[in-house]
């Protein structure tokens, strides 16, 4: 296998969660462009057939199977779809997560902690446990952490911060776990991105956040993580496992 060979995803299918808007649609898409079919689950079913259209756009095949991932049947069923559909799962990303609501740690719901936790951590291990049941030698999950998990926004997030920052304690244990079975587990820890979440933000707030945190000089574009997160599932990464790649224009170094 040449270099550039080794980044491409031919002949691999796909599992990717919460891929009925933003990042989840870009790395729908990015998989497929790169090559591979893909299984995408969300719990939005009519965003998610506009996400099926755009992955077989590019000319690879999709199943869209509605998921929510506290779960543990949907996630299993999610799974069991792309073995049904196309034989075997080479890839999981991890994408489905909320930030939830803000509100101060005195005063914080124990019903929306328990919410954000539930949806950002727990179900990524139910999905990772489903597609580790059958991944092969070879295979990848990558993991959706944040820089939430290891610097703050100066916002109530506690929550968030939490599942984020337990994301990356679960995707170094599962590398330690699966690299005996040639399975990696890596996460990425997202900056601030143009997606649905952001895109109210007045100019001059995008333009105050950027002076103050991201030393490049931008907010990130969905285009920036997908190449990651295929870089991650492809074998240009075969040595790398257990890590937490962040994706955010430099906002650690702040």
């Amino acid at each position: 296998m040449g270099l550039l060979e080794r980044f491409g995803l031919n002949g691999k299918v796909a599992v990717v969660t919460g891929a009925s808007s933003g990042l989840g649609v870009a790395f729908a898409k990015g998989l497929a462009e790169a090559g591979a079919d893909v299984a995408i689950g969300a719990r939005r079913v009519e965003k998610l057939e506009d996400t099926k259209r755009a992955v077989e756009a590019t000319g690879r095949r999709c199943v869209a199977v509605r998921t929510d991932v506290t779960v543990v049947e949907d996630c299993q069923a999610l799974v069991d779809a792309a073995m049904d559909a196309f034989g075997r799962v080479d890839v999981l990303v991890n994408n489905a997560g909320d930030g939830g609501e803000y509100h101060p740690a005195t005063e914080d719901p124990p019903e929306q902690f328990r919410r954000v936790v539930d949806l950002n951590l727990m179900g990524s291990y139910w999905m990772a446990q489903a597609a580790g049941r059958v991944m092969q030698p070879g295979s990848a999950v990558v993991n959706l952490s944040s820089v939430m998990a290891l610097t703050t926004a100066k916002m109530p997030a506690a929550g968030y911060s939490a599942a984020k920052a337990g994301v990356l304690g679960l995707t170094r244990d599962l590398a330690a776990q699966w690299g005996e079975k040639g399975i990696r587990v890596n996460a990425i820890l997202p900056g601030t991105f143009i997606t649905e979440q952001t895109e109210h933000y007045s100019e001059n707030y995008k333009k105050a956040v950027i002076r103050a945190r991201v030393p490049i000089g931008r907010l990130g574009e969905l285009e920036d993580a997908a190449a990651t997160v295929v870089f991650l599932a492809s074998d240009a990464s075969a040595y790398i496992t257990g890590v937490g790649i962040p994706v955010d224009g430099g906002v650690l170094l702040t």
